[in-house]
């Protein structure tokens, strides 16, 4: 399994966000992370991205524990991120932005960047041109030198992806990605998953579009405060009875 959740549990002061929450992820799958508001789904991204450590359990990458290492240790063992809440530097332009993700693989050696070597400028050309190409990958490559706070909102979602794409990840952490977007935009998103899953990349998302979660997830994992209710195939997961009270509040339980 590349991806291990054993009895994951996390708490904010007296509020209880997971509690031994346990799955797998399986390599280059795209895998959903599906529940109500407040069911704990950004919680469980942060644990793995390192933002919020579990107060209990394991999180096992490739069999290699990493619930205890700090966020920018777990990114540089391949594992990127975007957000809920956008964050990008708005100031700077969209190439600029997806230049940043690239802190991790970029070979920027302090020495011949100040005395402007040609393997300084080498790197500098290489690392434009993967940006442009990451913006290429999401549909803004026209936009590469507008600043990212004259975007739109579509655009700045897709342009977060480009630059959680410039870290080269083997994970990818996705949270609602395409909320926001039009529809074109959202077939297009789809389509950029999957190819990623078939390069190698793993992809773990969350979403509230279930239409987009049902066509382009392999498995999907349910939480409702903040326990794991199931996990399994799109069409066995819309059949879980819990997962039916869950969304609809069905009675009689």
């Amino acid at each position: 399994m590349f991806l291990e959740f054993e009895k994951i549990s996390r708490s904010y002061g007296g509020v209880r966000a997971l509690w031994e929450v346990s799955f797998g992820v399986e390599a280059a799958t795209i895998h959903g992370i599906i529940g109500p508001n407040g069911s704990g789904k950004t919680t469980l991204i942060n644990v793995v991205s390192g933002l919020a450590g579990p107060d209990s359990g394991r999180l096992l990458l490739e069999g290699r524990e990493v619930h205890r290492l700090p966020a920018h240790r777990i990114a540089a063992l391949g594992v990127a991120r975007t957000f809920q809440n956008i964050r990008l530097f708005s100031n700077m332009t969209c190439l600029e932005n997806v230049i940043a993700g690239q802190h991790l693989t970029a070979q920027r050696a302090l020495v011949p960047r100040l005395l402007r070597l040609p393997s300084a400028r080498l790197e500098e050309r290489r690392c434009r041109a993967d940006a442009l190409a990451c913006l290429s990958s999401v549909g803004i490559e026209s936009r590469a030198e507008a600043l990212a706070g004259s975007l739109s909102y579509g655009e700045r979602r897709r342009l977060e992806i480009a630059r959680a794409m410039a870290l080269r990840p083997r994970l990818l952490l996705l949270d609602e990605p395409i909320a926001g977007m039009r529809q074109q935009e959202i077939d297009e998103m789809e389509a950029l998953f999957r190819s990623l899953a078939e390069a190698g990349v793993t992809i773990l998302l969350i979403e509230h579009n279930m239409p987009f979660m049902m066509r382009l997830c392999s498995r999907i994992t349910v939480l409702h405060f903040g326990q794991t209710v199931t996990t399994g195939a799109p069409q066995q997961v819309c059949a879980h009875p819990e997962v039916i009270e869950a969304y609809l509040g069905v009675e009689g339980r």
